[in-house]
């Protein structure tokens, strides 16, 4: 069965199908309008840097064909054959696209798809519809990418420039030029493994004529313009919460003085419009860098520039390991199936992919850490396959990592943590405590406690007399030895919203062993 992904879904290749030699299918119509599909092969900076790796109906193939235009077949609009042990190390993402040819929007489109089969068999499948777009005329409906191994992402973001804005966010331009006549695709291109057409198949769009693009040539002339600033990479996350390098819609001028006759400018050519600098490009709005008062008058500021330029630094942190520190007082988790988390009830902030949420019923963090130790917590399970972001009250948050080691803590200072880790129930001996004591928790084995502190916390080394105040303290290391005690000099003064005898804890241990101290007693 198909893995069915949403927009910002992320997998490996190899969870999908353990073959390499992949078809592609580009599933996209809408009344009246005609598409361009086309596949972009981006190198590590997400440039077209040799644009012999950019597939179309001009130019089908790539030159050790690892990349190849197939044609529609299949109910499939426009396909492609993809051998991913072909590709050169240079190139590290393809980008599967679709344009409106002339006039129309991708709000217009029913609904289509981007497929992936290997083998003859279906195997992932990405539907998407006109209700995703308003007035966007080229869109990147798919991406391949190298991280470590071969991923798929689905993408469905949008450009209001069609053509010029897709080719200007990977590093080229069109140039107005004479185009040569269109290489049909064999009929015999199509693999072996191609899939069998499913019943009656919509209409596909016609293919567009040669006529808006440029064809690129083996041995382009570049023009000397200054190289634009890349734009950041939507798979330095794991998830697209919006569009993190699309130029603002509509707002992209178009070049001042198109060349006449000249061919595809290769990457590093600047757009000549104006001077808009996309959010990733170094941070200064349009004009910034004028003087006050100056005799140069400043560029226009396209609508949302602002916007965009301001909220580009909240931007989603690149993918970390399981955990990611998202900002100080938000933290992300990647979830994979079989590898849950448990987490305080109700510090889920947002979450994209297929995440369950469940109860935590009682056991060891329920009947035996109730009322009675004063360590209760309410938990809720987090398992599935995606994302999950945890926040608490806009409390500090720190990912504390594991690797065959133990970590005490308070439960009011846990957030969240694997479901791997081996969790215990403590109590701390001393004397003049209701019970005789206090109780904490102990986490051993290998994964990751999320702990969290109201305002930025102190690690205080154990030394021979060390006293924390027990509604103070968040964490300390297993070899640390705790032990309540009263204090009989502070009393009630010495603490902040003392009402009753001090009551503290002593630490000893040999060198190397710490404990944490908020600033703020709970």
């Amino acid at each position: 069965m198909a893995r069915e992904f949403q927009r910002g879904h992320k997998a490996k290749i190899s969870d999908l199908t353990a073959g390499t030699d992949l078809y592609v299918g580009v599933q996209i119509s809408a009344p009246g309008l005609t598409f361009d599909i086309s596949c972009f092969g981006l190198d590590a900076d997400e440039r077209l840097s040799d644009d012999r790796y950019f597939v179309f109906f001009n130019q089908p193939k790539t030159p050790e064909e690892s990349i190849q235009l197939l044609g529609a077949q299949s109910g499939d609009t426009e396909s492609f054959r993809v051998t991913l042990d072909k590709i050169p190390p240079q190139i590290q993402k393809l980008s599967f696209t679709a344009t409106i040819d002339g006039n129309g929007q991708m709000s217009q489109i029913a609904p289509g798809y981007v497929r992936i089969v290997a083998g003859g068999e279906e195997v992932a499948r990405y539907p998407f519809d006109g209700s995703e777009f308003s007035t966007e005329r080229a869109v990147m409906l798919g991406d391949f990418y190298l991280k470590d191994v071969w991923r798929f992402a689905a993408v469905g973001q949008g450009f209001d420039g069609g053509l010029d804005a897709l080719l200007k966010n990977f590093g080229g331009e069109v140039a107005e030029e004479e185009p040569a006549a269109p290489q049909q695709p064999q009929a015999d291109a199509a693999p072996g493994f191609a899939p069998p057409a499913f019943g009656a198949p919509a209409a596909p769009a016609a293919t567009a004529p040669a006529q808006p693009f440029a064809p690129p040539t083996p041995t382009p002339t570049p023009t000397p313009t200054p190289t634009p600033a890349p734009s950041p990479s939507v798979h330095a996350a794991p998830t697209i919460a919006a569009p993190l390098h699309t130029p603002p819609g509509g707002t992209v001028p178009p070049p001042a003085a198109p060349p006449q006759g000249g061919p595809f400018t290769p990457p590093g050519a600047a757009p000549q419009g104006g001077p808009f600098t996309p959010p990733g490009a170094p941070g200064a709005f349009p004009g910034q860098a004028q003087p006050f008062g100056g005799g140069t008058q400043l560029a226009p500021v396209p609508p949302e520039a602002g916007l965009r330029v301001v909220l580009t630094k909240y931007s989603e942190a690149p993918v970390g390991d399981r955990w990611t520190e998202q900002n100080p007082q938000l933290v992300r988790a990647t979830l994979t199936k079989g590898a849950n988390i448990l987490a305080k009830q109700g510090s889920m902030v947002a979450y994209q992919g297929d995440i369950d949420f469940a109860h935590k019923g009682s056991g060891l963090l329920g009947k035996l850490t109730g009322q009675l130790t004063g360590q209760g917590m309410a938990l809720m399970r987090c398992s599935g396959d995606g994302e999950v972001f945890l926040a608490d009250e806009a409390s500090r948050l720190f990912v504390i990592r594991l690797e065959n080691e133990q970590l005490y803590t308070s439960a009011r200072g846990v957030l969240a943590f694997d479901e791997s880790l081996d969790t215990e129930i403590r109590r701390i001996e001393g004397a003049g405590l209701p019970g005789g004591g206090l109780f904490s928790m102990l986490f051993s084995g290998t994964g990751a406690v999320v702990v969290k502190t109201r305002g930025v916390p102190v690690v205080l080394p154990v030394g021979p007399a060390t006293y924390v105040d027990g509604n103070a303290v968040i964490a300390w290391s297993a070899g640390a030895q705790a032990v309540t005690t009263t204090s009989l000099r502070l009393r009630r003064s010495g603490y902040a919203r003392q009402t009753q005898e001090a009551v503290n804890l002593q630490f000893r241990g040999a060198p190397g062993n710490f404990v944490v101290v908020q600033p703020f007693e709970v």
